[in-house]
């Protein structure tokens, strides 16, 4: 089993940055896949990142290639999703997942387990 929390969201102008924080545990967290998700409301939860367990293998969705950058410190049992030149659009719950695999999925149903979510919102 393994328990995921989120921290970092809040409020923020456009073009400004956060970085979002997962901490994993109950479980060997550098055997896992971590993902970040997000979800709008009245819209259904969309992948936004996904790192690998040795955290050599990354990747976005198109939305947020070249803003946003996943991270993972396993000695931390952490990871985390720096995101920049944020954008209204950007505005979401963001979830962290994990996957009991080593090969990395933008498919919400690929990840065993979630955290509760942390709120980011980007005021124009």
């Amino acid at each position: 089993q393994v328990q995921l929390v989120e921290s970092g969201g809040g409020l923020v102008q456009a073009g400004g940055s956060l970085r979002l924080s997962c901490v994993s545990s109950g479980r060997t967290f550098s055997t896992i896949v971590m993902g970040w998700f997000r979800q709008a409301p009245g819209k259904e939860r969309m992948f936004v990142a996904a790192i690998s367990w040795r955290g050599g293998t990354t990747s976005y969705s198109d939305s947020v290639r070249g803003r946003f950058t996943i991270s993972r410190d396993n000695a931390k049992n952490t990871v985390y999703l720096q995101m920049n030149s944020l954008k209204p659009e950007d505005t979401a719950v963001y979830y962290c997942a994990a996957r009991n695999t080593d090969t990395a999925t933008p498919r919400v149903n690929g990840y065993d387990y979630w955290g509760q979510g942390t709120q980011v919102t980007v005021s124009s």
